[in-house]
């Protein structure tokens, strides 16, 4: 089972490779992240680590024992208690329960290290898949949303200890 860790400078290789790797399969349910994001990726590693040390954003990713990084789970936008949840698990290793788990782990981390009290989450109509992860971890439905012109559905999970 992968083991979910706290984003570091030294995942940048791997962390690179698994989204390029899967960059079409997750184009498939979600906006892709377009050719900026892989061009300048290390100069984004970087900032990506200078807003986790400020606290703005957590960043995590789920390591195998041979340190390849099968998917990440990130709270972004840390602000008056709350954050935007986002995870992405690669085509790999879809479908075995790993973004439930980690979402759960990572809710857990937001009240114990973070302190948060709420979580919002969005995510495409047609993404069951990402609607059943949220749902089994207690996210409601609270909104609409969009995804550059795909409808898509917001959620929200109040956090307690």
């Amino acid at each position: 089972m992968p083991q979910l860790l706290r984003l570091h400078a030294d995942h940048a290789a791997a962390l690179f490779d698994f989204e390029l790797s899967n960059r079409a399969f997750f184009a498939a349910s979600i906006p892709d992240r377009g050719d900026d994001y892989f061009t300048d990726f290390d100069q984004r590693h970087r900032e990506t680590l200078e807003w986790q040390a400020a606290g703005e954003c957590h960043f995590h990713v789920l390591v195998t024992g041979e340190g390849r990084i099968v998917g990440r789970v990130n709270l972004v936008d840390v602000a008056d208690g709350g954050a935007e949840l986002g995870y992405r698990i690669g085509e790999a290793a879809s479908g075995q329960g790993l973004a439930t788990s980690a979402v759960a782990e990572v809710c857990e981390l937001a009240v114990s290290e973070y302190g948060l009290s709420r979580l919002t989450a969005a995510t495409t109509i047609d993404n069951g898949g990402s609607r059943v992860v949220l749902e089994r971890n207690g996210f409601q439905v609270v909104g609409e949303a969009d995804f550059d012109g795909r409808p898509g559905v917001e959620f929200e999970k109040r956090l307690t200890r």
